[in-house]
């Protein structure tokens, strides 16, 4: 028979024995006492089932072809598609290039970089900060967590909150992605640069002025800053190709269904009323959520709207949008994303209704 030893009772009880070694940490919830890994296993069950899913769902569409192609044979299929397969040919190219950028400079540019390089001064970081910007590429999915790593460094929240405005809306990706999606106006591009830099310094400024400490939460470590730079490379590319390629798509559905369902007449309208056509815009910019990569393509394909109008679209929608204000609660908190997603929505479309009327 095993001699079991009494544990020590009352308020010894809770304290650790000295000279015996650490309690060993559980090494996850998914782990029986064996030490199965009940996670893997489901995760390998899902990657099973996933050539079953796939192929169900060819065999779907090869009985469906028939109907299928009567459907898309329509002309107003046919101009639906169109639109669509334009707008995400021409968008794809940046979107990726910007996600392979953003996801190496968060992963391998250390934020003890960016805390060293801005003034010690906060009304002069904030300038520095926006235009730090427009040298570093990364879309709004990779500036959240680079701006909540730049605030758990340190780095005056001023300055990280103009930078988290400014590197997805200047950044030279998206510059050359507006350059091409308007070649006939090139000042286009210099009115998104203004706007969206002169929104970056006034809100870091303002909340400089009246931010209070206790709105803004301390950001936890983000899922970039792993063990292995490597894996963390790869696993921000995946997700964020595939994170913000879903928006991507839904943009490339929104524009092609404006222009070949939405009756002519209702564009027209919303678009001959300047205050109307600028404020669909920008809301359209939160409501769709599309990478700051690939949102000038589909500004470009709303042809019936003025220069101004889709410069609300290109400044609004890198700034705030319905995923911005889900990562910047969970990132900040929610009564900062409360009080912040607002006021930059009011500020930008100020900043690119007074930047239209002096460029375009």
């Amino acid at each position: 028979m095993a001699i079991t030893k009494a544990a020590p009772t009352g308020a010894d009880s809770h304290e650790p024995v000295r000279g015996a070694p650490e309690p060993e940490e559980p090494t996850g919830a998914g782990q029986d006492h064996g030490g199965q890994d009940h996670g893997s296993q489901d995760s390998a069950g899902q990657d099973s089932k996933s050539p079953l899913v796939l192929t169900m769902l060819l065999l779907l569409l090869v009985l469906l072809q028939g109907p299928i192609r009567g459907a898309l044979s329509a002309p107003v299929m046919q101009s639906w598609m169109t639109v669509f397969v334009a707008v995400l040919v021409q968008a794809l190219p940046f979107l990726v290039l910007g996600v392979l950028l953003s996801a190496a400079i968060a992963v391998f540019v250390p934020p003890a970089f960016f805390a060293r390089a801005l003034p010690s001064r906060p009304a002069l970081a904030v300038p520095v900060a926006g235009m730090a910007g427009a040298m570093l590429p990364g879309c709004e999915c990779a500036s959240v967590p680079v701006a909540g790593a730049l605030v758990r460094r340190g780095v005056t929240p001023a300055a990280a909150l103009a930078f988290l405005l400014s590197a997805p809306a200047i950044n030279p990706i998206v510059l050359t992605a507006t350059a091409v999606a308007f070649p006939r106006n090139p000042e286009m591009v210099v009115g998104r640069f203004v706007a969206s830099l002169l929104v970056s310094c006034v809100m870091g400024w303002l909340w400089q002025r009246l931010g209070r400490t206790d709105w803004l939460r301390t950001p936890e470590r983000s899922h970039y800053e792993g063990p292995s730079k490597g894996a963390a490379f790869w696993n921000s590319v995946r997700h964020d190709v595939m994170h913000a390629g879903g928006f991507l798509v839904v943009g490339a559905m929104a524009a092609a269904t404006l222009k070949a369902v939405a009756p002519a007449s209702w564009l027209r309208t919303a678009a001959e009323n300047p205050l109307v056509a600028i404020l669909a815009l920008a809301v359209l910019a939160v409501l769709l959520s599309i990478c700051s990569e690939a949102d000038a393509f589909v500004a470009a394909s709303l042809t019936q709207f003025s220069l101004t109008a889709k410069l609300a679209f290109l400044v609004v929608g890198p700034m705030i949008d319905l995923k911005l204000f889900a990562m910047q609660a969970g990132t900040f908190g929610r009564g900062f994303a409360l009080r912040f997603a607002p006021a930059t929505f009011c500020l930008a479309i100020t900043g690119a209704v007074l930047t239209g009327a002096v460029l375009l």
